[in-house]
Parts: structure tokens; C-alpha cells; sequence
């Protein structure tokens, strides 16, 4: 008979029960108690280990020593004293067989005989079964133990594999653009800066209105955390032809909503000799890849959350897999919108950037499904996009899902020298920050293009889950660094 070791995990011990009769097989449970509850002579544990939504029912008979039959049916009396004073949250190491269960929705149990104490858990928060996710936010220590954001953990780490795997598959290389840098990818300004310099003295000091001599700190010059690696992936798009970074990002935006982190991560692949349409098929294929992974490996997280988060998100996910996506001009879909004009709060027209409310309309009401929105004006996107031929409009998309919105951004990058110094000079940029960036369109310049996806954003729309706060480890926001 095998006896489960330490390393193997609860996932892959519900597999076995799942596949092979497992009547009297010994094993050895070791997680944290989720609950636990006494009759006349038995006691029932459930156990989780986290590594799967589903947790082990642990059966104790307490028949006293004189009335047992045998002394493998019960539990030993040091098992019995621990049980006394078991509490929810303790960590436990148990021992016993494998029985098939008599309880609904369970094919097994442990009948277990041998229980150690690990770790006891005094006065532990989480004894409810249910709590605000404010309430969690503020023990984001321990809400990982919750069945809501265990699941959301678990979601989040196959979709993180699951975007390398599409990547690798594809030729795409996986590189590390810089944390730290000295520029600006956006234009937008809203940056956290990076100093070494002692600015509580340069307070006191006072600095006569002059600003802080930046060449005596540690890079020399102003630098920042970054708001994307894409200029970065683009020098290495541009030699090794396909490239995708996947890593955390930083804006100081002053936005304390649902929607908005001041870190979150990002998700951006740059390809050479790849053209708009190119960059529309890519990103289409990225997110019903993403969506396929997670039904086909996240469906019993994913049953929690359609029954207890957002009725109907499988179905939701399944719809967007198997959809035919729209394509849309911006100039076109503003008409659509106009003709609504009265249901919006924020009124549409040719030149604004759309909206939330805007784009859940074109997705829910006008598509009916996901949709590519295409060639925006150059007034409300960045520096480096690609002009189209009217000199109006920019090859630029962005790709809608239903329920959430913009999931994904992109556009063909501006190849031409000539084109990209004219269009940074009409916004008054300092071409002399990007002369290694210019210096692509010089040396062997090729169409290129590529897009971000905010990842955070991603796991928000696969769980349903109503607050981006709530999808990653430690949210950072306005006010919020707790931990």
C-alpha cells in the first residue's frame, strides 16, 4: 500500500480517489482545519491544503477503549486529547485510511487514527463562514485561506502559465524589460519617482525654489518606476523578431476605483514585420487562448464563482471562446454610440476617448459579443502609433469584452524617422530622452507592432470578482500599503 508523503499535495490526492478505488489506502493529510464538528462518538475535520478548492473530511471515532472492537476503527487517545481542543485555522498532520464516504458530494474520507497538532490558531479571524472582502482587505494576510481567494490565487497562477505557454508556442521570446527607467512610455506624466536623494533635508534645507540637482543622485538623472516595458520590447522585437514581457508596472494615478492599482501587472508582446491586422489576430487568439485555459483547468474554482460571485460567468467565458469578434472603426462605432446618445452619462462624439459605459454598449448591445475597436484618433492616443494615411487617425485597436470593457491595447508602431520626430515634436517631447528609441527607425527600421494587457484585469474578468483589489496578492492604491 502507498503512504502519501509531504510532498504530495491535496490536488493530486482527490485525482487518485477520482481515478482508483481507494478503500483502506493509507495516507497522511497535512493542511490547515477548516472546520470542525463533534457527535456522541464522532468527530469530522476538514482539512485544506490550499494546492485545490475541494478540502478532506477526516472522520475520528472516540468509542472508549473498553467497547472498541479493533484498534485501527478508532481513534488512538493521544488523537482524542488533540481533538479536544482543536481549533479552526490550526495546522494538522493526519493519519489514516481511505474509506469511501457516506456523506453527499464526497466519494471518500479519512478514517483517521492519528491527528498531530502543528501550528494552534488562537482567536483566529476568518471563524465565520462568510466575510466582507472590505473586512478581508484589511487581513490580506490571511484571506489567501478563504475559499474565495484561494480560488482567485489558483485562477491566477494558471493564467499565468498560460500566457508563457501561449508565448513559447508562438516563437515568442520572454524578456525582462527594466523596473527603473528614465521615460515616460505613455506621455502621461503620472509616475512614481525613484530618488536617492534626501528629500526630508532638501525640506528643511529649503531649496530657494530650485529644483533638486538630480546629477547628484544615484542614476545621475530623474528616473521612475515604469508604466510599461513596451519601448523596451520594442529594441528587442527588432532583433529578435518576436518578444513579450510579463511583469509589474507602476502609475501614480490619484484614481481610488474598482477598476484602477497603482501596481499591477502587464502582459505586452512586440512583433516584427507584423502589421495591424496581424496585431488583431494575435491578441484574439492570446485571450480565447487565456479563457480556454482556464475552463478546461480551473473548473472547479471557477463553479465557485459562478455559483457564489457572478451567475453565469462560465457560460460568459465559454461565449467569448467560441465567438467571432467584431471589427469596428472608432469613427463607426461613435456613430453607433450617438444614435444612443441619451443612455450615457458621459455624451459620445467624434474625438473623445470612449468610456466604460461606451464600450460595455458596443460589446452587450451593438456586437453582442467581443469586439475590436480600430484606427482611434491621434489626439487620444500615445506618441509612438502608426499614422494612417488621413492624418487623423492612428492604427491603433483596442479589444472589448463583454461584462468588463477594454481587456487589451495596442497598435502598429511608427517605423518611419521622419514621421515619429514630426509627431514628438507637434507634442512637444524631448526627442534627445528617446535617441535610442529613434535610433530603431535608423538602423534597420521594419513594421512592428504589439499590445498590452493588464493581467490584473484579466483574473477580474475570468472570476467575476467585482473590486481588481481583490485579485492580487497585495493591492496597492491610493492610501492602501498596508502590507
Amino acid at each position: 500500500m502507498q503512504e502519501y508523503r509531504y510532498t504530495t499535495p491535496m490536488v493530486d490526492l482527490i485525482k487518485d480517489i477520482a481515478r482508483f478505488d481507494p478503500e483502506g489506502q493509507p495516507v497522511v493529510v497535512r493542511g490547515w482545519v477548516r472546520t470542525k464538528r463533534e457527535l456522541k462518538n464522532l468527530v469530522f475535520v476538514e482539512v485544506n491544503d490550499g494546492s485545490c478548492f475541494a478540502s478532506i473530511q477526516c472522520t475520528f471515532d472516540k468509542t472508549p477503549f473498553d467497547k472498541r472492537e479493533t484498534d485501527a476503527a478508532v481513534a488512538s487517545d493521544a488523537a482524542i486529547e488533540v481533538l479536544s481542543a482543536l481549533k479552526t485555522g490550526a495546522s494538522v498532520e493526519i493519519r489514516g485510511n481511505l474509506m469511501p464516504s457516506p456523506a453527499a458530494g464526497q466519494r471518500s474520507e479519512v478514517s483517521g487514527q492519528e491527528i498531530r497538532l502543528i501550528g494552534d490558531a488562537e482567536n483566529y479571524p476568518l471563524q465565520k463562514k462568510r466575510h466582507s472582502f472590505e473586512f478581508l482587505r484589511e487581513i490580506a494576510h490571511l484571506r489567501p485561506r478563504t475559499n474565495t481567494f484561494g480560488a482567485v490565487t489558483r485562477v491566477r497562477s494558471a493564467l499565468a502559465y498560460a500566457v508563457h505557454e501561449f508565448f513559447q508556442k508562438r516563437s515568442f521570446h520572454y524578456i525582462h524589460t527594466p523596473i527603473i527607467t528614465a521615460n515616460d512610455a505613455e506621455g502621461a506624466g503620472s509616475m512614481f519617482q525613484v530618488t536617492t536623494l534626501d528629500m526630508e533635508k532638501a525640506s528643511r534645507d529649503g531649496n530657494q525654489g530650485k529644483a533638486p540637482d538630480f546629477h547628484a543622485d544615484f542614476f545621475g538623472k530623474k528616473t521612475f518606476l515604469t508604466v510599461s516595458g513596451q519601448l523596451e520590447a520594442e529594441t528587442y522585437a527588432t532583433a529578435l523578431s518576436r518578444v513579450y514581457t510579463f511583469g509589474p508596472t507602476f502609475r501614480a494615478e490619484n484614481s481610488n476605483t474598482a477598476r484602477h492599482l497603482a501596481e499591477f501587472w502587464m502582459v505586452e508582446p512586440e512583433a516584427a514585420f507584423a502589421d495591424l491586422r496581424d496585431n488583431m489576430e494575435l491578441a484574439e487568439d492570446f485571450l480565447k487562448s487565456l479563457l480556454a485555459y482556464a475552463l478546461d483547468n480551473c473548473g472547479e474554482d471557477l463553479a465557485f464563482f459562478d455559483a457564489h460571485v457572478e451567475k453565469g460567468i462560465v457560460a460568459a467565458l465559454e461565449a467569448v471562446v467560441n465567438a467571432q469578434f467584431t471589427h469596428i472603426s472608432y469613427t463607426d462605432a461613435v456613430k453607433e454610440l450617438e444614435k444612443n446618445a441619451d443612455s450615457f452619462e458621459f455624451k459620445p462624439s467624434w474625438g473623445c476617448d470612449l468610456q466604460s459605459e461606451h464600450e460595455r454598449f458596443l460589446t452587450e448591445k451593438v456586437a453582442r459579443g467581443p469586439v475590436i475597436v480600430t484606427d482611434y484618433p491621434k489626439e487620444i492616443k500615445a506618441f509612438y502609433m502608426k499614422m494612417n494615411d488621413d492624418g487623423k487617425t492612428v492604427r491603433a485597436m483596442d479589444v472589448l469584452a463583454p461584462r468588463l470593457g477594454e481587456i487589451i491595447g495596442g497598435s502598429q508602431r511608427e517605423d518611419n524617422l521622419e514621421k515619429l520626430e514630426k509627431r514628438m515634436a507637434e507634442l512637444g517631447m524631448k526627442t534627445e530622452s528617446y535617441w535610442w528609441y529613434l535610433d530603431l527607425r535608423r538602423f534597420g527600421s521594419a513594421p512592428h507592432s504589439g499590445f498590452g494587457m493588464g493581467f490584473d484585469r484579466l483574473v477580474q474578468y475570468v472570476t467575476g470578482m467585482a473590486n481588481i483589489r481583490d485579485v492580487i496578492p497585495y493591492p496597492r492604491a491610493v492610501g492602501l500599503a498596508e502590507f
